[in-house]
């Protein structure tokens, strides 16, 4: 049983989406230059092991979540999936190699997604209908990747950050899930708006940055003064303190990835506890259900008018 119980102030009544980025510690964007994809097979995995404590935790709080699952762990680690898909949690895509969306040309990134698409369904037998861009990278400059991944048959994306930040960021699109202007529905991941800024409460480092009572505030902030869904993730190397340490990396790359990583699992089982969580498709099942298509390429300022 959970040691931690949860606080009752005000009981949970809204489902949150749980999701996590299923890749491992040498595959992030910030060790992208240290860490090519032809030595990857060469560094010691540590996702299947840090995967199982992952899905014994759901278990244990009996919660289903999505997995945005890249192609290539898949591919070396087919039971990753097939335990996904067995235990009842929602199978989606991460593409196959996490290069980000904005340093591929469009075939690149089709093939790069169909390639994924095409793994996973075929490992998992069945649909994936879910996408998250490697380092929510998709925003205003590329939004032809959602026409890509409509065209291609994902039901969904989740990709596009509505926050400013160095590396990835569309601060302008709308908070919550939104038809794009090819009609694919966008889940953006959660924001708190704070004068004229969205702050990023959806987890990943920002969760191991914020002391733990300030997530919570944001999230109880999003579901009690919004009535709106969270969208949160996290890394399984996030649970790993153990893990190897890449050399070379800035100091920046270093504080971001190794900020926090023994305290990171003690707080996921507080938030597991604090709130309630489903899988990405079901806590958006009405939005997934709604088939409006815009006739026209709206753009990024006019996102918001699509809203759902």
């Amino acid at each position: 049983m959970p040691q931690y119980q949860p606080q009752t102030d005000t009981p949970p009544k809204i489902t949150n989406a749980l999701s996590v980025d299923v890749e491992d510690y040498f595959q992030v964007a910030a060790f992208e230059n240290q860490c090519a994809l032809s030595t990857w097979e060469s560094m010691e995995c540590r996702v299947e092991r840090n995967m199982e404590r992952i899905l014994a935790l759901f278990d244990e709080y009996n919660i289903k979540a999505t997995f945005f699952t890249l192609g290539w762990v898949a591919e070396r680690h087919p039971r990753i999936v097939q335990r996904i898909v067995t235990e009842g949690h929602e199978l989606a895509s991460h593409g196959y190699q996490h290069r980000r969306a904005t340093t591929q040309s469009r075939t690149e990134f089709r093939e790069d997604v169909y390639r994924a698409k095409e793994l996973l369904e075929a490992i998992g037998a069945q649909p994936v209908n879910g996408y998250r861009a490697p380092s929510y990278s998709i925003g205003a400059g590329n939004l032809w990747a959602l026409d890509t991944l409509q065209e291609i048959g994902h039901e969904y994306s989740s990709s596009i950050y509505p926050v400013r930040h160095d590396l990835y960021g569309m601060p302008d699109a709308p908070r919550y899930p939104f038809r794009s202007h090819c009609g694919l529905l966008e889940i953006p991941i959660s924001t708190v708006r704070l004068g004229r800024r969205n702050l990023p409460f959806g987890g990943g480092g920002f969760f191991r940055l914020y002391p733990y009572a300030l997530s919570r505030w944001g999230i109880k902030r999003i579901n009690d003064a919004e009535g709106q869904a969270a969208v949160f993730y996290f890394h399984p190397w996030e649970i790993d303190a153990e893990q190897p340490r890449i050399e070379g990396a800035s100091r920046r790359s270093r504080f971001r990835h190794y900020l926090n990583l023994d305290k990171t699992e003690a707080r996921l089982k507080r938030l597991l506890a604090d709130f309630k969580w489903g899988r990405m498709d079901e806590v958006f099942s009405n939005a997934l259900q709604n088939t409006y298509r815009p006739t026209f390429a709206s753009p990024p300022h006019e996102l918001a008018k699509n809203s759902v």
